[in-house]
């Protein structure tokens, strides 16, 4: 069975705002090291270290194609995912301009694998769907929508060429609600254009109080998976050491023995 697991690759960008965060990529305090951009070279090859095929959430709770990391450090984070192909990734941003861009040059090689998701965060008409508009543009084998916050109607919404849709209301203190009639109308063109619709939650604060059901119901439609099953420790060990010796040459990203134990 695959499970979620939330991963960040080095850079860190609040949501939704100016704000530029980053953090070590430890699974523990998520901020420890304050709000600048601060990449973790070191932490790339962590997906070879799973034992088990996964949903990768790729930075989480950031944009990988923030202005402060370089095109050298995106293009090595793709060429990770490209040959951990047994887990499948999910890469959210709200910067689709410069992801186009990389795609029709050093990332080209990664446009069309199917076990790499690219994504928007659609959260309203002036901002979200001009993204949406620069996803479609961009030929991929995988596309899909965060439509979280949900901030206002977005109305009537081309879903061609996107694979996945997910919903939900803002959480957290001073949150701005969601209405039901925006999030039954993307739910309702998901079911009309068959594409697999994911409500995540009515937000607030707690954010569980509300739960995720809508009119009753629960939708957690999951996209389609990768089924490749994990190698084994010996083959992903032989397969990191190669990749790592590339990373070094061609992207100039230093082997994990390489740094200070302090910083690891």
């Amino acid at each position: 069975m695959v499970k979620m697991i939330s991963v960040r690759y080095g850079a860190w960008s609040g949501a939704g705002c100016s704000v530029s965060v980053s953090v070590r990529l430890v699974r523990g305090r998520a901020f420890e090291k304050g709000f600048d951009v601060r990449l973790a070279p070191w932490k790339l090859l962590e997906p070879f270290q799973w034992t088990s095929s996964n949903r990768v959430i790729v930075n989480s709770m950031s944009d990988l194609f923030h202005d402060d990391v370089s095109d050298r450090f995106i293009v090595a984070t793709f060429e990770v995912m490209a040959v951990a192909n047994w887990h499948t990734y999910q890469i959210l941003t709200k910067r689709p301009e410069r992801m186009q861009k990389l795609l029709k040059n050093d990332l080209e090689f990664a446009a069309g694998l199917p076990h790499i998701w690219w994504g928007v965060t659609v959260e309203d008409k002036k901002h979200g769907l001009p993204r949406l508009n620069c996803l479609q543009q961009c030929d991929v084998a995988k596309r899909f929508l965060s439509c979280e916050p949900l901030l206002e109607d977005i109305g009537t919404v081309c879903l061609d060429g996107i694979n996945w849709v997910i919903v939900g209301g803002e959480s957290g203190r001073g949150t701005r609600p969601v209405s039901r009639e925006w999030i039954v109308a993307l739910r309702d063109q998901c079911i009309c254009a068959n594409v697999p619709f994911y409500f995540k939650q009515w937000g607030g604060f707690p954010k569980a109080k509300l739960g995720c059901e809508l009119d009753g119901k629960e939708y957690k439609a999951p996209p389609p998976m990768s089924h490749l099953k994990a190698p084994s420790l010996k083959r992903r060990r032989q397969i990191r050491f190669r990749l790592t010796a590339r990373l070094k040459v061609d992207y100039g990203i230093p082997r994990c023995r390489d740094y200070p134990a302090h910083v690891r």
